[in-house]
């Protein structure tokens, strides 16, 4: 899984380091860096995809541009920024740290890029072994190509990769390399491939998808991933959505379910059925007539039973729509589901209740972005490594403080 992000010149960021765990809170002020963070992550599972560095940027016909594309990717006034991710192997004494620099200005292009894989000496973390698997020679910026080497145990070799694509997504699934670099490409490959950058968008929600194998970013198309399900898989999802959602509004939903539309039954339409009283009879509504809370919740939910397994799913605002009275049906659905299937969740949010919802178990796992008050540039804090974190905490909810900007106030008089 991705244990650390870590942001060099990136956007608003010299230098920060995101920890990742099972379930992660960022939060903060506007503009104080969060959606930068994220879009980190963005970037490098582009890039993993295959995608050229230009377009992973400034996305093309099938991606949108990465908030503020090339001219604002790098920290003013840098022309280069590194990003780099800490990776779990095969095993828990096993990790792999991948870099990726890429330079902006006078073109967009690959700089330096390496893999190397950390192995923890036994009964001790002290002094791990490292092994570069493959490292980006330095070389002129205005050669088209740059030269991969790479290593094993013994030895190791060149080869000539292009500038325009990362080297991770160049050199995965080549035969004619060892082992053991096939194996860590492989594993951070695919670990960064499994992102998912979640942003529910309600009002493509509501009408007919296709069939579809893997969910959209705005979630337009839940309808047709459920239809597109096989029995009884289909039916174990439905159940269990339908089971987190009756407690979402004030009416009972009794069920939700998609089902072919059309007459090709190539399209599919999300329905539900809602019941106010007991002696009342049964309502049956489309998402066209859904609210945007309710479809929001059920992409979240949606994606959380359909992603592959060992995903990281990244969801911003993840309480938008929602009534503040709903954060711990929220907040349950994400551990319970995310535990059982081993889907690591990054979530931002403003909202004091849903704070408040997370209980104090959380705390070591609350990241806070801030900005430097004398630089400007975004920071990253945990919020236990926040000096006087016991006396805030002892003096009131983390919602409270959220509301209050007392972290803020005393992240400024550290800086």
């Amino acid at each position: 899984m991705l244990k650390k992000l870590i942001l060099k010149n990136w956007k608003s960021y010299r230098y920060a380091e995101l920890f990742i765990d099972p379930l992660t809170v960022l939060i903060g002020t506007n503009a104080s860096g969060k959606s930068n963070a994220l879009d980190g992550l963005e970037f490098l599972n582009r890039t993993a995809l295959g995608k050229d560095i230009q377009s992973a940027l400034l996305g093309d016909e099938t991606l949108c541009s990465i908030r503020g594309g090339v001219e604002w990717a790098a920290f003013k006034p840098e022309n280069q920024f590194t990003l780099e991710v800490l990776v779990q192997g095969s095993n828990e004494r096993v990790d792999y740290l991948y870099s990726i620099t890429i330079e902006t200005k006078p073109r967009v292009q690959l700089l330096a890029e390496s893999l190397i894989r950390i192995t923890k000496r036994p009964k001790t973390d002290k002094n791990p072994h490292k092994i570069s698997l493959f490292q980006a020679d330095s070389d002129s910026p205005d050669n088209p190509s740059i030269v991969a080497r790479l290593y094993n145990t013994k030895k190791g070799k060149t080869k000539d990769v292009r500038r325009s694509n990362s080297i991770l997504s160049q050199l995965t699934g080549l035969i004619s390399i060892s082992q053991d670099i096939t194996e860590g490409i492989s594993i951070v490959s695919q670990v960064l491939k499994n992102i998912f950058i979640l942003d529910p968008i309600p009002s493509k929600m509501r009408y007919f998808s296709p069939f579809s194998d893997y969910i959209l970013s705005d979630a337009s198309n839940i309808a047709g991933i459920l239809a597109a399900l096989a029995e009884p898989e289909k039916s174990q999802v439905e159940t269990e959505i339908t089971k987190y959602v009756t407690d979402l509004p004030e009416r009972d939903i009794q069920k939700v379910w998609a089902e072919p539309v059309g007459r090709f039954k190539n399209d599919a339409m999300l329905y539900s059925q809602e019941m106010w009283g007991q002696n009342q009879e049964p309502t049956l509504i489309d998402a066209r007539g859904m609210s945007d809370g309710t479809l929001r919740f059920l992409a979240i939910i949606t994606t959380l039973l359909t992603r592959p397994e060992n995903s990281q799913i990244v969801i911003e605002e993840v309480d938008n729509g929602l009534h503040p009275s709903r954060s711990e049906l929220l907040i349950k659905m994400l551990r319970e589901i995310g535990e059982r299937r081993q889907i690591d969740i990054l979530i931002t949010t403003h909202n004091p209740a849903l704070l408040d919802a997370l209980g104090s178990e959380i705390i070591p796992f609350v990241v806070v972005a801030h900005r430097d008050s004398e630089t400007g540039e975004s920071k990253l804090t945990l919020l236990e490594n926040i000096n006087n974190s016991p006396k805030l905490m002892a003096s009131g909810t983390l919602g409270k403080l959220t509301s209050q900007g007392s972290l803020e106030q005393s992240l400024s008089r550290v800086n």
